[in-house]
């Protein structure tokens, strides 16, 4: 195909009731397949691969912006966006147009500083994610001017996709782009991402000629950002990227995520502090106004108070925080796709997880072919093997398995003596897939496999060497009983049977997998993890419990639990999860520590119920199965091996699917909300304190406690010492427990340790007023408050940031001493420097020194006797 590609143009319509109409694609579902492969300049057998390559070249990748990699311009933009910048911004201009240029610059200063530590952070962190990114692949099947003879489709990146190109569709699968419908067959499509329609909707590929008002209804269409439920097909694309239905709506699809309760308490917090400013600042205003009649004065004091308690560094801490989480995971191969799954990683109490691959070596060998009665049957391997080879949906580790006897195929001449003729696409309802398959006497051959009860409940007879016979309540208890006793030495069990149909029919359906004939069992061994003893163990001791949500057996499950010491109790099976309404259940879960043969939407209602009760749950899954329970779940976990719907739905992809690395990464999530906890704490209570400590100050002295450049300086220097806060050690004692965000903790510590600041602010007014004399000298008391207050402030994190004896028991890193070393020393030299003199300074006398030290040592005994107390109390 040579043909020049001319984008076709479009046109849509979007309703009141957000219905969307597009005139092109309902042109294009009114064409016959062939048609529409025409109108798109293509053809069945796909585009050649230069005549893809011209259109990439033209249209560009097929990427929503959303998967489009940041600007620097823009990382810099998305850190400076938030309330507290945009308020030390207004600050600094009507520090500016009141004339105080220094407060304005100083004012300047502390935003850049914020957005910058946190731009770097974030930077290395994306760089770090993106680079790991590219060692996990997502692609598509497609047909590019291959010859049918051969296997028409090759795996392409999905970014390589062009309007054209014509798409395999399986199980599993993420939709690529929006296309046409060529083929399908029993094709099930999941839309709730753009319709919100949780129920699947079924796609055929004939032409659509009923009228539509909205185009995602067309039956014969696809959608990106929809995924394939069960069924196959084909299809030719019609539009990429941004063009695509998703690619319009991509910025208001991401700007749904539900906030977490770590967001909603942070936010909680910025606007207490916000508020506490609306009432401070007027309040300070006046009173110098009032008291000291110099009103410019008393707003620039006023302005550099509002800066003051603003908590400028949070969303540097925040984020930088978070960075240095997703880049410590980055070390251990996993991908944080969402910085705030750090977070949430510190805060789970229960990981549920699927047991194939996490329990298991995820190696599956097939180890026996039985018969009826138990023996050995080259017979079933063989009518496996068909069953597995011509199945064109997603091929599971048992289908590779049982191919794996390569061997078969030569035997069996499947080129030569079979044909595919149909399929019977496999569902999580039926639990059963089946091939329809012709033979070398004209005969048509179905052939099932699947989950034993269900093959049981489609056969009416058995075959035993080539005999037939009628089955009979005895025949299914002795398969029972072998199947329970397979199960009971770790094997997974699958039936297969058959049935031997007239030629004549053409087309197959469900109703067709009745009256069966049963051959046989094929058993797996998938043997347990040695690792996962050890990481469930590890997790326990951290306060996880570990939740096992499959789809297999009770038996095979309990052995797995009972090899790798998780004791299963009693199992919860889906067939009774279904009789419970969802109070029932969320009860049963608190309880309940093994779910077997659960469905896909039993696994999300298992981790909505443990919602339900309280509980912050992470889940691990890579199967089709999994994707509503990731999405459900508050740390959705996938392997880079998973399916496309699952690493989409997953916040956090593993390259190696192991449980001690969730161990690790939870540790990294609780050291997250440890150092932003201290942040938090420190803030609230100093400003508590200020509070105090500035309207007491303004009330009685003659003059202002400290010049508005000096409280800036102050705040200035105050922040840099924080910005080391991210790296700072954290107490093995509290990473023991899952840490979750309490709002009100964070107000009793502020209520209670806040004042102490202020007894101590109180006593440095008293020693410089009346030992020192400096009620006429007003740049003496200033100097004094300044250095008493930075160092107390500075040093006070110390006390804070552990629940142990500072200096003794509990060290802070090498970076936390260090910026406080050096801001303690600016602190104490700076009234001796011509800088000092320029900020309005003076020398302190030397009898100051000893008296702010004994301050000093007893204001840090009183908070951390407060702090002991308060921690045994209400936990720190």
């Amino acid at each position: 195909m040579n043909v020049p590609w001319k984008p076709i143009k479009e046109t849509s319509r979007v309703g009141a009731d957000a219905a969307v109409h597009d005139d092109m694609l309902a042109a294009i579902g009114g064409l016959s397949p062939e048609q529409a492969c025409a109108k798109l300049r293509s053809a069945p057998e796909g585009l050649s691969e230069a005549e893809a390559a011209d259109r990439l070249r033209e249209i560009g990748p097929n990427l929503v912006a959303r998967e489009r990699k940041a600007t620097i311009g823009e990382e810099l933009w998305s850190r400076a966006r938030n309330p507290l910048n945009a308020l030390l911004l207004t600050l600094a201009i009507v520090s500016y147009f009141l004339g105080d240029v220094r407060a304005a610059l100083v004012i300047a200063t502390m935003v850049v500083l914020a957005i910058s530590t946190a731009f770097f952070q974030e930077h290395r962190s994306n760089e770090a994610a993106a680079r790991l990114r590219a060692m996990v692949h997502t692609t598509a099947s497609v047909r590019r001017g291959r010859s049918q003879s051969d296997d028409p489709f090759a795996e392409v990146p999905i970014d390589c996709l062009v309007p054209g190109d014509v798409v395999r569709l399986s199980a599993g699968d993420m939709i690529p782009a929006d296309l046409r419908l060529l083929e399908a067959k029993d094709l099930f499509v999941n839309q709730s991402a753009l319709t919100g329609e949780s129920m699947p909707a079924e796609k055929h590929a004939q032409a659509s000629l009923a009228p539509c008002e909205d185009s995602l209804d067309l039956p014969n269409l696809c959608f990106m950002g929809a995924n394939v439920v069960s069924g196959y097909g084909t299809g030719v694309i019609v539009r990429t990227g941004a063009k695509t239905f998703f690619g319009h709506l991509a910025h208001e699809i991401v700007g749904q995520r539900v906030q977490t309760a770590f967001d909603r308490g942070v936010n909680r917090f910025t606007w207490l502090m916000i508020r506490f400013i609306i009432v401070m600042v007027p309040a300070v205003f006046l009173i110098n106004g009032l008291t000291k009649h110099d009103w410019l004065e008393a707003l620039l004091f006023a302005v550099a108070v509002a800066v003051g308690l603003t908590p400028e560094m949070l969303p540097m801490i925040v984020t930088v925080n978070l960075a240095k989480g997703a880049i410590a995971m980055s070390r251990k191969k996993v991908i944080v796709k969402r910085l705030n799954a750090i977070q949430n990683f510190g805060a789970m109490d229960v990981l549920c997880t699927d047991k194939t691959g996490t329990l298991t070596q995820d190696r599956i060998i097939l180890k026996r072919h039985i018969d009826v009665e138990g023996n050995d049957s080259e017979k079933v391997l063989q009518y496996a093997f068909l069953n597995s080879h011509f199945q064109s949906g997603l091929r599971n580790l048992l289908d590779k398995a049982v191919l794996a006897h390569a061997e078969l195929d030569q035997a069996l001449r499947i080129d030569g003596g079979y044909a595919k003729v149909d399929e019977i696409p496999f569902d999580f309802i039926r639990r059963r897939l089946s091939v329809v398959v012709t033979r070398e006497d004209g005969k048509h051959l179905l052939i099932c496999k699947g989950a034993v009860e269900e093959i049981f409940a489609v056969c009416s007879s058995y075959c035993l060497d080539g005999k037939m016979g009628q089955l009979d309540p005895t025949h299914f208890e002795r398969a029972r009983d072998e199947t329970i006793a397979l199960n009971s030495d770790g094997f997974r069990v699958v039936a297969v049977a058959f049935k031997e149909i007239d030629p004549a029919k053409t087309a197959y359906s469900v109703e067709d997998e009745r009256e069966l004939t049963l051959l046989g069992y094929i058993a797996f061994l998938d043997p347990p993890k040695e690792s996962a003893r050890e990481a469930i163990a590890a997790l326990s001791l951290k306060g996880v419990q570990v939740k096992v949500l499959t789809g297999d057996n009770e038996v095979i499950t309990r052995k797995i639990c009972h090899e790798v010491q998780l004791e299963p109790g009693e199992i919860l099976l889906g067939s009774r999860i279904a009789q419970l309404d969802d109070s029932e259940l969320a009860e049963a879960a608190g309880r309940t520590t093994v779910f077997a043969k659960l469905t896909p939407d039993q696994k999300e209602r298992v981790v909505r119920a443990l919602h339900a009760r309280g509980h912050v749950v992470g889940f691990l899954g890579d199967g089709i199965n999994d994707s509503p329970a990731l999405r459900a779940a508050d740390v959705g976990i996938s392997v880079d091996t998973a399916v496309d719907i699952a690493k989409e739905s997953a916040d956090i992809i593993l390259l190696e699917k192991s449980l001690l690395v969730l161990q690790e990464g939870v540790i990294e999530g609780r050291k997250v909300f440890a150092n932003i906890t201290k942040y938090i704490k420190m803030g609230a209570s100093s400003n508590f304190g200020n509070m105090f400590s500035v309207l007491g100050a303004s009330l009685f002295l003659p003059f202002l406690p400290m010049a508005p450049i000096q409280v800036l300086t102050n705040n200035l220097l105050y922040d840099f010492s924080q910005t080391a806060i991210p790296t700072d050690n954290v107490d093995e004692e509290y990473l023991a427990s899952p840490r979750k965000w309490d709002i009100g903790n964070i107000f009793k510590f502020m209520v209670f340790i806040g004042p102490i600041s202020s007894i101590f602010d109180y006593a440095t007014y008293a020693m410089m007023l009346f030992v020192f004399d400096s009620w006429t000298n007003p740049a003496l008391f200033q100097t004094g408050w300044f250095v008493e207050s930075l160092l107390t402030q500075t040093l006070i994190i110390h006390i804070i940031r552990t629940a142990k004896i500072p200096f003794i028991e509990s060290h802070a890193s090498p970076a936390q001493i260090a910026t406080t070393v050096i801001i303690c020393t600016i602190g104490m030299t700076l009234p001796f420097t011509w800088a000092g003199s320029a900020l309005g300074f003076v020398p302190l006398p030397w009898q100051y020194w000893p008296l702010v030290a004994a301050m000093m040592v007893t204001y840090a005994l009183l908070t951390h006797l407060v702090k002991v107390w308060f921690t045994r109390r209400w936990g720190l």
